[in-house]
């Protein structure tokens, strides 16, 4: 191979030097002038062209053929970078288009990098960050809509190859950053690695220093001065650090691992003579707010769930909604849809914890309607992405998405309880479908997660009545009905409690086989079931919601062949949890 190698650059060395011939004649036949052949072209300019293309070709195999790049020249135009990850190649006509459809509809809702910039100054960067770019703008990519799901694996191995490289470098931080905004697309919860990157991503920014901007000598054993303008990146890179881990431990119902030092305080940037663009810093204001609101309820060390009591609930309430009106007030002059759609959805995260009232509880009627009223914004202002922010809904990131999913199980909870009666019952149903059908909107692949979580929803709806139940009196006001019994992960707790009530309902019935669901889904709006629902396959054990998922060895609880990540939603959705004991009786459960 290095003989051949040799060879060719020396062919092409000649060609090069040589003046290149008249290129011949061609008579374009009379009647088909409009579509020359390819034998047409230049003998010597094709044999220029497979030379070097020749010799790239071996390049790339002696380097083991993971990430690199070629030139390809148009006939009469000059030669183009074309970029290649393992066996998926990428004009440079494609690349462009990708990354002008990533600043255009992707970067508005975590406006981190700089659209100046140049693709291949980005791949000689980062080719982790380039090569995620392009996978967060192939997400409905119409020219090639299969291009997402060729690009998952090679983008997984080439993640994992530049992590295990040590020291790692904050271009690397910005990857995972926009990584853990639009994770790519999987069916399975338990295989999501998207809270460990999110750590990943934290404890490798302040392992570089991102924490202390300025003093970035001292997480280095080489002298570094660093210019104002990288000083700045860093602070913005910190900041989007702190704003995406919030949003994470808030959609996946975990405690947030955000640093909101010094650093984060206006304060803080006065030595840099720097101030955040105004949607960041409004944004970061929000992400406080959550941080405020996780720590608030749910982060009682006297409680074996975290929960605080419903008299210090309903103090703190009336301090939060006062900090979220404020925070709504200073946000009046920035007229951005998707900073208003984060604030919708930090009010959303605050009075879903109406979920955990009592119904004993003096508040408990009002925080219901709290509740109705930060769902129903929430939505509206979600249907606006498409309305009046240019159709950016299918790009919406994954936070957006997780926080849809919780208004489409809040409002499934309200409008088939005894709350029904309170509010327009109309008006609660249109907004329900529209929440499944935005759902399913943001999906990027046929049986992802968003399909299957859409189809849980719809079948839900149905058996609940959908939304027209009635016969509730005055005197029912105060049932308990809207009480959860899964209470440990946060505002999520909806979102797990009410999976676990469709696999009793369905998966126990054999009703819950959502890989075929998908493939024909339930219309919430019709009394026809999907055939896929209503089919009772006793020969084939239920997927449920996460695909294949682990086969368990035996029933014991704590056996390391029971053994999952963090996430027991794959446990529930997967049909795989059988605890020994009575969920009624356990404290907190109840």
């Amino acid at each position: 191979m290095e003989k051949e190698i040799q060879e060719l650059r020396r062919q092409l060395a000649y060609q090069q030097s040589s003046p290149p011939a008249p290129p011949p004649s061609i008579k374009a036949p009379p009647s088909d002038a409009a579509s020359p052949r390819i034998s047409s072209i230049p003998s010597q300019l094709d044999q220029y062209i497979n030379s070097e293309q020749a010799v790239n070709s071996l390049l790339d195999l002696r380097s083991g053929g993971i990430d690199g790049a070629s030139q390809t020249r148009s006939p009469n135009g000059p030669l183009r970078p074309s970029r290649r990850l393992e066996g998926i190649t990428l004009s440079n006509d494609q690349i462009q288009d990708l990354f002008h459809r990533f600043f255009t509809l992707f970067h508005p809702f975590m406006p981190l990098l700089e659209p100046s910039i140049t693709p291949d100054s980005y791949y000689d960067a980062s080719h982790l960050l380039f090569w995620i770019i392009i996978s967060v703008a192939a997400r409905h990519y119409p020219r090639d809509p299969s291009l997402l799901d060729s690009l998952a694996t090679p983008i997984s191995r080439l993640l994992w190859a530049t992590l295990a490289d040590v020291p790692q470098s904050y271009i690397v931080v910005k990857a995972l950053c926009i990584l853990c905004t639009w994770p790519l697309p999987i069916s399975s919860t338990s295989k999501d690695p998207t809270f460990m990157l999110c750590g990943l991503m934290m404890q490798v920014a302040m392992q570089i220093g991102l924490h202390r901007p300025s003093h970035a000598q001292d997480f280095t054993r080489f002298k570094i001065e660093l210019r104002e303008e990288e000083m700045r990146d860093r602070i913005k890179t910190w900041v989007a650090c702190n704003m995406i881990s919030q949003r994470i431990a808030t959609g996946y119902g975990q405690p947030p691992s955000t640093v909101y030092d010094w650093t984060l305080v206006p304060t803080g940037w006065s030595e840099t003579n720097y101030q955040l663009p105004i949607e960041v810093e409004a944004r970061l204001s929000i992400e406080r707010f959550c941080n405020k609101v996780t720590k608030s309820f749910y982060t009682n060390r006297m409680d074996p769930v975290g929960l605080v009591s419903d008299e210090q609930r309903s103090v703190m309430s009336d301090f939060m909604a006062r900090d979220l009106d404020e925070i709504e007030e200073k946000l009046k002059p920035d007229t951005s849809v998707i900073t208003f759609l984060y604030l919708r959805a930090a009010g959303l995260h605050f009075r879903l914890s109406a979920f955990f009232d009592s119904p004993d509880s003096p508040d408990y009627q009002s925080h219901l309607f709290s509740l109705w009223q930060s769902t129903s914004s929430f939505l509206e202002c979600v249907f606006d992405l498409n309305n009046t922010a240019g159709g950016l809904l299918p790009h919406a990131s994954n936070y957006i998405l997780q926080m849809i999913v919780a208004a489409g199980f809040a409002l499934l909870k309200l409008l088939n309880s005894f709350f029904a009666d309170k509010i327009k019952l109309a008006y609660g149903r249109e907004l329900f479908l529209r929440t499944i059908q935005a759902i399913r909107t943001i999906s990027v692949a046929t049986n992802d997660l968003p399909s299957r979580l859409a189809e849980v929803l719809a079948q839900m709806w149905k058996s609940g009545g959908s939304g027209l139940r009635k016969g509730y009196g005055q005197s029912e006001w105060l049932d308990d009905s809207l009480q959860l019994k899964n209470r440990c992960r946060m505002s999520m707790s909806l979102v797990y409690d009410s999976v676990w009530r469709w696999r009793e309902e369905f998966q126990a019935k054999g009703r819950g086989n959502l890989e075929t669901a998908v493939k024909n889904p339930t219309n919430p709006d019709s009394n026809v079931e999907s055939s896929a629902s209503s089919t009772v396959d006793a020969a084939l054990p239920s997927q449920g919601l996460l695909g294949d998922g682990f086969h368990p060895a035996s029933n014991t609880l704590f056996g390391e062949s029971d053994y999952e990540v963090f996430d027991p939603l794959g446990w529930m959705l997967d049909g795989f949890v059988n605890f020994p004991f009575d969920a009624s009786e356990t404290p907190g459960m109840t």
